[in-house]
């Protein structure tokens, strides 16, 4: 993997994602599911690309289930549906505000 290893406090945004938020288009779907690994939405050799991030499970991130459209897939349909990676962003981060408050 080429890129800088996340900070101590950017695997935490990571771990409130997937521990608060879980996959975002599972969530918008409707339906609760914290197994997921972490999308960089940029790649991962940018600076900061790892606080510009999503949560996603397997079928979501990698083309891995037929008729579920995931981000690696094809990023056009994904955004369609579930819209851009930086609006899916901001939700997650809202979410974890709520959180926070609550």
């Amino acid at each position: 993997m080429k890129g800088k290893a996340p900070s101590k406090a950017e695997k935490g945004y990571h771990d409130k994602l997937a521990n608060v938020v879980g996959c975002i288009a599972c969530r918008k779907d409707g339906r609760a599911n914290f197994h997921v690994s972490i999308h960089h939405i940029e790649g991962r050799t940018r600076p900061g690309c790892h606080m510009r991030v999503l949560p996603l499970c397997g079928p979501h991130h990698q083309p891995l289930v037929p008729g579920v459209e995931s981000v690696h897939g094809n990023k056009a349909r994904f955004e369609a549906k579930y819209g851009k990676q930086a609006e899916l962003q901001a939700e997650c981060n809202r979410l974890l505000d709520q959180e926070v408050v609550a």
